[in-house]
């Protein structure tokens, strides 16, 4: 089984990405899996929604080959993680404009004709790992916690019919040195294919031009 580790911080020493090498040593460590770390700051990916992505999304124009590879990475998943730092209480920018962008009509659902709604990604199953300042007393007192399952895991993941394994806040990390962090991440991806069959079942709507990493 394989799982793309999705991580957005401009820092590569910031905890957000020892969280993100910590799941994907979780996932590798018994031998049977394999992960694949994403970085899409250093990479570049450009997250804001253009008119090639209107027009894509219109259905009227193919999708932007960047658009394409990040599908492609995804399709060869059986299990898709993001970790990021948790900014005014959701996903940074630039991840939330490579969801925006990413999972488009007709790849990761379908718009039709009738009003239906088609879901397309129920073979994939989401781990979500939120890294936060503030202690979970403070999330739990506003109903951030609540807030941002309810947009994030039911409202993106939900709506594309991807089940949301685990969805994790790891928080107080201005209080403290984040090792705990580091231990939660690696059990969190020990245990990412613990309720799966062994086998990958490949996605109904798998690209042909898969890009190679």
């Amino acid at each position: 089984m394989h799982a793309l580790v999705v991580v957005s911080h401009p820092d590569p020493k910031s905890l957000t990405h020892a969280v993100a090498q910590a799941f994907a040593e979780g996932v590798a460590h018994s031998g049977e899996h394999t992960a694949e770390i994403a970085n899409i700051d250093a990479e570049r990916f450009q997250p804001a929604f253009s008119q090639a992505d209107r027009s894509a999304y219109l259905l009227q124009e193919p999708l932007p080959s960047d658009i394409v590879r990040e599908q492609a990475r995804i399709d060869r998943a059986d299990a898709l993680t993001l970790v990021y730092p948790v900014y005014w209480w959701s996903f940074p920018g630039q991840l939330k404009g490579w969801i925006d962008r990413v999972f488009s009509n007709g790849w990761a659902y379908d718009e039709r004709p009738d009003g239906s709604l088609g879901k397309r990604l129920g073979h994939l199953d989401v781990h979500l790992v939120g890294i936060g300042g503030a202690d979970g007393g403070t999330y739990a007192r506003h109903g951030y916690d609540h807030a941002m399952r309810t947009q994030i895991d039911h409202g993106i993941f939900d709506f594309c019919g991807a089940r949301v394994v685990t969805s994790e806040l790891l928080l107080g990390v201005n209080a403290q040195g984040g090792k705990e962090h580091l231990a939660a991440a690696r059990a969190l991806g020990g245990g990412a294919f613990a309720n799966r069959p062994a086998q990958h079942v490949p996605a109904p709507h798998r690209s042909d031009k898969l890009v190679q990493n």
